[in-house]
């Protein structure tokens, strides 16, 4: 199992590929195939059945997982992607901004 430089609930920006320069947050993270899913990037058209009788089927956009490495950490407070750098203070690992020292 590895580990992702992402995690849940944060903001990233997509570096590379079809929606490259998007903003967004991170609605799930799969460590083991190394993909994330991000809000509004990398939609896909997905056909849904009317599964009970009283709901509708039809064609939808849903997100899709896309590789972690095509993704960094948006800082807030540089806007600007930056990558992660530790701050250990005591017994607390902090993640802030390698550029700015902003806390992530």
């Amino acid at each position: 199992m590895s580990k992702l430089h992402v995690k849940r609930d944060d903001t990233v920006i997509i570096v590379s590929g079809d929606d490259k320069g998007k903003k967004g947050k991170v609605l799930q993270v799969s460590p083991k195939e190394g993909k994330i899913i991000v809000e509004g990037v990398n939609l896909v058209k997905k056909h849904l059945k009317p599964r009970p009788p009283k709901e509708n089927g039809g064609i939808v956009d849903a997100e899709a997982p896309f590789y972690a490495c095509k993704a960094q950490l948006y800082c807030s407070k540089c806007k600007a992607a930056t990558r992660a750098s530790y701050k250990v203070e005591g017994d607390k690992k902090t993640r802030v901004c390698a550029k700015c020292g902003a806390e992530l």
